[in-house]
């Protein structure tokens, strides 16, 4: 389980320079959107050989493509909107918003997801404490907007 919170720090860490790294990349090209099919490309490109490396990838069958739901097809376009969102915010407004925006929105959506069980998560019911979390993120992120 340690492993599994250490791969979530590292993606954390990770996300956090990802934004100013594509930012730069966007920038230094003069062409956002072109950046962010190179990030896409790159990123295919590393899960393809990584997966080919540990021996897991393979493809997928066209009834395990039948069986997906019609929501779940929706992942690209969302991560396509946090590339262009790196591209396009996380240098105007800084590092520490951006990416406290973005993990407190996540967090305040997560537990929405988790109490209702949407999208594949198993249901979580909300409680006092997961809402004074989200609050307590609400207000670190405004705090480290505002100074």
């Amino acid at each position: 389980m340690w492993f599994f919170y250490g791969l979530a720090l590292m993606a954390g860490i990770a996300n956090a320079v990802q934004s100013g790294v594509n930012a730069t990349l966007a920038k230094n090209l003069a062409q956002p959107f072109a950046a962010g099919i190179v990030i896409s490309l790159v990123g295919a490109t590393t899960l393809l050989a990584v997966g080919l490396i540990l021996g897991r990838f393979a493809p997928p069958s066209m009834s395990d493509i039948r069986a997906v739901p019609h929501w779940a097809w929706l992942g690209g376009m969302m991560g396509a909107l946090l590339i262009l969102s790196q591209l396009y915010v996380a240098q105007r407004i800084g590092a520490a918003p951006y990416l406290g925006l973005l993990v407190t929105a996540g967090v305040v959506t997560s537990i929405l997801l988790d109490h209702f069980g949407w999208v594949g998560f198993e249901q979580h019911p909300v409680s006092l404490w997961r809402i004074c979390g989200g609050l307590l993120m609400i207000a670190g992120i405004a705090l480290v907007a505002m100074f």
